[in-house]
């Protein structure tokens, strides 16, 4: 064995989370490095999904409303609220992404009416983008892009909300929540924290650092499968102020009674809109099985580990034929990002061969590492296919 091969075959047993790579249903042949786009599918889900059809839509039918399916938004919210630092009654399940960026975005532009502007990340991923500007459209407000190192130079007392990415899509790059949110709120303005990228593989403390707002996804690091709604954060303190727009049905005071007038239920239970998603719901709900007794501190040490490790590989096997994108420091989520003028043709010939990780326009590979189930030799072997692919081209 080479001596990467060697340190990698340590590492992993070492790794104190190896155990946890059981839990997930992952074919031993592939190197499944895009865990930042797709988890991979928890074992016990399949069998909770067959279950549910089986029994609580089949056998159950209507009366599983009352039984279990009302209450799953409130009830797989607490599931995740830990992982993201909230005690309980502020974390909600329900719609996607998207759809709570929209709630949460316009919320806080209603929290401060006399506020004329909305500060959104310049290289944010481009849904966050999009529905900012919708928002802003809709609101009467002016949509200001920032860079996030540079927020002081936008702040001002105009500032209604500020929209962040915890971790940048496209290079992996960690911002640093608490001075950004101190600094939102040294003008007296509201943040709305995207947590897509960091939810499931970082510490975060979202009580701790007063954050107003957050949203998530579910399908990437917490494998919740593909569609799976996502999350929303509201601080406690703001629940009887939060108005979100969509005021659909489920989130009435009293759903059930079909009132003609629309008065909004108390606590996070406001942030529900329309009838929730029960299957993908409840996948997740299985799926976050897999996190109990989990520190996410170990998380965060195998994390940098991980991506750390792969680097080092990519400086051994491949020198400067690529350029690391990521910071090389702790400022950095759980992946990877790789410059390289064919990086299109290069991702796709390696996930011809069964190692899997993305391509962002124009020439980004990325490679997310998740470590509940990712291994240090997964890291070497994409590391050392890229370099096989490369060879040719010196």
């Amino acid at each position: 064995m080479t001596g990467l091969t060697e340190r990698a075959a340590k590492l992993d047993a070492e790794d104190p989370l190896a155990h946890l790579r059981g839990e997930f249903d992952l074919d031993p042949d592939v190197v499944y490095l895009d865990g930042n786009s797709l988890g991979a599918p928890p074992r016990r889900v399949a069998g909770r999904v067959e279950q549910v059809v089986r029994e609580q839509w089949g056998r159950r039918l209507i009366r599983a409303w009352p039984d279990s399916w009302w209450a799953a938004p409130e009830r797989v919210g607490e599931k995740i609220a830990p992982l993201v630092g909230a005690a309980p009654g502020q974390v909600l399940v329900a719609d996607s992404t998207s759809v709570n960026i929209f709630k949460a975005l316009v919320g806080a532009v209603r929290l401060s009416p006399k506020r004329s502007e909305i500060v959104v990340d310049a290289a944010t991923f481009p849904t966050d983008g999009y529905i900012a500007e919708s928002v802003a459209e809709l609101t009467g407000t002016v949509l200001r892009p920032a860079v996030v190192d540079e927020l002081d130079d936008v702040l001002s007392d105009q500032t209604a909300v500020v929209l962040l990415n915890h971790v940048d899509y496209k290079t992996g790059r960690l911002y640093d929540m608490a001075a950004a949110t101190a600094k939102v709120h040294s003008v007296g303005a509201r943040v709305v924290w995207d947590l897509c990228h960091s939810a499931g593989v970082l510490p975060i403390e979202l009580d701790a650092l007063k954050v107003d707002l957050a949203v998530g996804c579910t399908y990437k690091f917490l494998n919740g499968g593909p569609g799976a709604p996502a999350f929303i954060y509201v601080r406690r303190d703001l629940h009887e102020s939060f108005r979100q727009p969509l005021s659909g049905w489920g989130g009435h005071r009293d759903p059930f009674a079909m009132a003609p007038a629309y008065e909004p239920a108390p606590g996070i239970a406001r942030a529900r809109a329309g009838t929730p998603d029960i299957l993908s719901l409840l996948a997740l709900e299985a799926a976050l099985e897999v996190w109990d007794g989990v520190d996410l501190a170990d998380v965060r040490a195998k994390g940098l580990s991980l991506t750390g490790f792969f680097i080092e590989c990519v400086d051994e096997l491949l020198g400067d034929t690529v350029e690391v994108v990521t910071p090389r420091d702790e400022r950095r989520g759980h992946q990877v990002s790789l410059r390289h003028e064919d990086a299109r043709a290069l991702m796709a010939e390696m996930t011809a061969r069964e190692i899997i990780g993305d391509f962002r326009t124009p020439d980004v590979l990325r490679f997310g590492f998740a470590p509940l189930y990712n291994r240090y030799m997964d890291a070497h072997r994409a590391a050392q296919s890229l370099a096989d692919r490369l060879a040719p081209m010196k």
